[in-house]
């Protein structure tokens, strides 16, 4: 189940030096939107003009014909256009959709089609215009890749383009002003310095100003009291290729796949619209169809007895991984929800139905979480965290005397959670979703883009907050040992290392204590603009999780995130690199554009790594789960020198 990386450097076709326009045309018309199967390519767009004009071509010598063929090439912001066709077939390539044309960023109103140069703040949103071809707002949908050493950027805007500019100058004022009109876009301020500042704060300089960044800490996170066991070098890493292969694949009983819940003992779970499969774990992935839970017509409903099926949406496993909680929404497209079910597996019966309540008003939840990594294998677990919109809390299931409370004998009855400790803020945190690390520190992503990290002692106020780069986070996960934070939005996850030293020159993670001053800045982990061309009209990033470890010492291998049809696979190891080839030449935050892709025939409800203890000898990691609506698929990854 193919990998691919670098697809971008496909050769251009030689009709850059014919009279064949009207041809591509056609073909840019066939191939927007078509999407095709993988397969790697590696050449790259400036050895092909190289080798062109090493033919050195004759061509007539009169002035119309010779006009044709060698543009004047001073026109203002002048650039080449390309377009791909192919996909990732054997036939994929570039070819030249203008060969002169130029661009502009224009400010377009927000009420009409008139484009104006000088609309005032606030009064529109910036596009990049191409020619006639191309106008597109400027935002990182366009997943705008920069090729600073072959004067390039690629980007997406209902098929994938290529630009090529003819200098350095004129490649570097094109970054520089669509970063601008790309922070305007996103905060309605001018891209000044001072406006810089204040929306990311002095502290976080680096995330404006990524080349004045200290990333010592990228480099130097697993040395000393932090050093993970068999730490490899540089030249291991970027040798290695680890290859996924195919172990099983089953279809889920009944269908309706709605999300996947991992066990790290015996057994993991399938959670369908109509019950709960047991699946088994093996150390090669998970199959076999064991018991099946099966939800009785309205025991699934709203709390206080309203009798209307809902699909669960969240199951979190807990007391040894024998007891199940789920929780459903409210309503369609909405993750909120009033109460949960608790499912024990070994009866497979729903055992109660819990309410949120606080000071004695119903309340709603819109996520659920363990106490800390690995807590679901404690037997004797009672409590567990809730997130809903301004709300942090932990519920326990015992009374205020710490008796577990009676099972409620009718869902008429149902027993209140007890809010043990947590916050509730009066407005504007905008909470999206939380994870917690194996000391219980809690991590929560924010509407706004803000990731803030908040120690196990205290809910009430975060020790960390970072800014975000504007675009809301979706869902988060954390490192066991809570040095790494992982952020997903709809167009790239952002990788953040919480580590600093302080005044007593302590290393310290940013749960523990507020960063100062010299807080790295983070790495964004992309797809390319063709493979998110190629992953469909469902295009963005789900739910991206590190693999899966309980136990101090050990260090997560991988980061893998689910786009479309697509589970994309990077090696935690190579993003961490600071000399990794992908970084070189690169203009502003570094991102990683190497992974492996697992490519399915139906959109994908999750993906995740089983937890280590599955990993076998020989394999650097443990399997990888691919769950769709109807079928759920494992794989072995096996490690290769190139």
């Amino acid at each position: 189940m193919g990998g691919s990386q670098s697809r971008e450097g496909l050769e251009l076709s030689g009709s850059e030096y014919s009279s064949e326009d009207e041809d591509n045309e056609e073909q840019q018309k066939r191939y927007i939107g078509v999407r095709v199967p993988s397969q790697e390519n590696a050449e790259i767009l400036n050895e092909v003009d190289a080798r062109l004009e090493a033919l050195k071509l004759k061509y007539p010598k009169d002035s119309s014909t010779s006009s044709q063929h060698k543009p004047n090439i001073n026109i203002r912001n002048g650039v080449k256009l390309y377009f791909h066709i192919g996909g990732n077939t054997p036939k994929a390539k570039w070819v030249v959709s203008e060969k002169l044309t130029s661009y502009k960023f224009v400010k377009k109103s927000r009420n009409d089609d008139e484009e104006e140069d000088e609309l005032g703040l606030g009064d529109g949103f910036w596009i990049l215009a191409v020619g006639k071809k191309i106008k597109a707002r400027v935002s990182t949908e366009l997943q705008m890749k920069f090729f600073g050493d072959q004067r390039r950027v690629d980007f997406v805007d209902n098929g994938v383009w290529a630009l090529k500019f003819f200098s350095d100058v004129e490649y570097r004022s094109f970054v520089t002003k669509f970063q601008d009109c790309l922070f305007e876009n996103v905060y309605n301020l001018r891209p000044t310095e001072e406006n810089k500042l204040k929306v990311y704060g002095k502290e976080f300089i680096g995330w404006v100003k990524p080349e004045v960044s200290d990333d010592s800490m990228w480099d130097n996170a697993d040395d000393g009291q932090w050093k993970a066991p068999g730490k490899k070098t540089v030249e291991s890493i970027e040798k290695e290729s680890q290859d996924l292969l195919k172990e099983f694949e089953e279809a889920a009983s009944d269908g309706g796949i709605q999300s996947l819940a991992l066990g790290a003992l015996d057994n993991s779970f399938l959670v369908s619209d109509s019950g709960v499969q047991v699946v088994k774990n093996f150390s090669h992935g998970i199959h076999g169809k064991g018991a099946y839970v099966k939800f009785e017509k309205g025991k699934l409903g709203g709390s206080g007895g309203s009798g209307t099926s809902r699909t669960p949406k969240k199951p979190l496993l807990m007391r040894g991984e024998t007891n199940m909680m789920l929780m459903s929404p409210l309503k369609d497209g909405k993750p909120h929800a009033t109460g949960l079910h608790q499912l024990d597996i070994e009866t497979g019966k729903v055992v109660t139905e819990w309410k949120f309540e606080k000071d004695g008003t119903d309340i709603t939840m819109r996520d659920i979480t363990s106490d800390s990594k690995g807590s679901q294998l404690d037997p004797s677990e009672s409590t567990f965290l809730g997130l809903d919109d301004n709300r942090l809390c932990q519920w326990d299931m015992r009374d205020r005397k710490g008796m577990v409370q009676k099972i409620a004998s009718s869902s008429s009855s149902s027993p209140v959670l007890n809010w043990t400790q947590g916050h509730q803020f009066a407005r504007g945190t905008n909470f999206q979703s939380f994870a917690t690390s194996g000391d219980g520190s809690i991590v929560v992503g924010s509407v706004d883009g803000k990731i803030r990290l908040y120690s196990r002692a205290s809910m009430r106020q975060a020790k960390t907050a970072f800014p975000g780069l504007g675009s809301p986070i979706t869902s988060v996960d954390v490192t066991y040992d809570g040095k790494w934070v992982l952020g997903t939005t709809d167009t790239y996850l952002i990788l953040i290392c919480t580590l600093f030293t302080d005044k007593d020159g302590h290393t310290k993670t940013g749960f523990s204590g507020r960063m100062g001053n010299k807080i790295p800045a983070p790495r964004l982990l992309k797809l390319t603009p063709i493979d998110t061309h190629l992953a469909g009209a469902d295009n963005k990033f789900h739910a991206a999780h590190f693999s899966w470890v309980t136990e101090s010492g050990k260090q997560e291998k991988h980061v893998v995130a689910t786009v479309g049809k697509f589970s994309v696979i990077w090696n935690f190891h190579q993003v961490k690199n600071s000399s990794h080839h992908c970084y070189r030449d690169q203009q502003g935050l570094k991102s990683c554009y190497c992974y492996k892709i697992v490519l399915k025939d139906e959109s994908i409800i999750e993906s995740r790594f089983m937890h280590d203890k599955f990993q076998i000898k020989d394999s650097p990691e443990a399997p990888l789960v691919v769950a769709t609506p109807l079928k759920v698929s494992s794989f072995s990854m096996s490690a290769a020198k190139r």
